[in-house]
């Protein structure tokens, strides 16, 4: 029951900020000086991306992961949790927070991971390395204005040189390393 209040407040938030976007856009023709109450009213583009943007993320995620907005009214900071059902991660639980800055989509979504974890692509402090999440990437696969929230689905940029280097030296003892990580952490 709880899921279905969540996923009712989420909806009610997107028809209340597509309810207002269509309120504005109908301002817009008929306001001959703008007040600083029309001003507080304005939807910023990242607010009307989010709209659409949540609604096809949600829409494609796979069965292992949930989106969860704290607060049904700000889309623009949400959590991902993802139970991977195969791979050296099956059975555990780790949640990613996504904050979506004002001035995106011209600057990439800022997302760290709350579960420490065992990973060549996150540092034990939760520090994300997924190329397309930076401004500027020499190899051109850095944040794009033609990028959505789907595009974070994909993980494979090392970071934790350390994770990387047991992976390839030892995978039996990186899957152990992983496993106590997930019995401590990840549960």
């Amino acid at each position: 029951m709880l899921a279905w209040d969540v996923h009712m407040g989420k909806v009610a938030a997107m028809l209340t900020l597509a309810s207002k976007l269509k309120r504005d856009d109908g301002l817009r023709g008929s306001r001959t000086a703008a007040s600083a109450a029309d001003s507080t009213r304005r939807v910023s583009v990242r607010d009307k991306l989010l709209v659409k943007e949540v609604a096809e993320l949600e829409a494609n995620l796979p069965c292992t992961c949930k989106v969860h907005f704290p607060d049904p009214n700000k889309l623009h900071c949400f959590q991902l949790t993802v139970t991977p059902d195969e791979g050296y991660y099956q059975g555990g639980k780790f949640q990613f927070e996504t904050e979506v800055p004002d001035a995106y989509n011209m600057v990439p979504p800022r997302v760290r991971c709350l579960t420490r974890m065992w990973h060549p692509n996150i540092t034990e402090t939760g520090e994300i390395c997924l190329s397309l999440l930076r401004e500027h990437s020499i190899d051109g696969t850095g944040w794009a204005p033609t990028r959505t929230l789907k595009d974070l689905l994909n993980f494979d940029d090392p970071l934790n040189i350390e994770a990387a280097e047991h992976h390839l030296r030892d995978k039996e003892d990186f899957r152990n390393k992983v496993d106590d990580y997930i019995k401590r952490y990840a549960r």
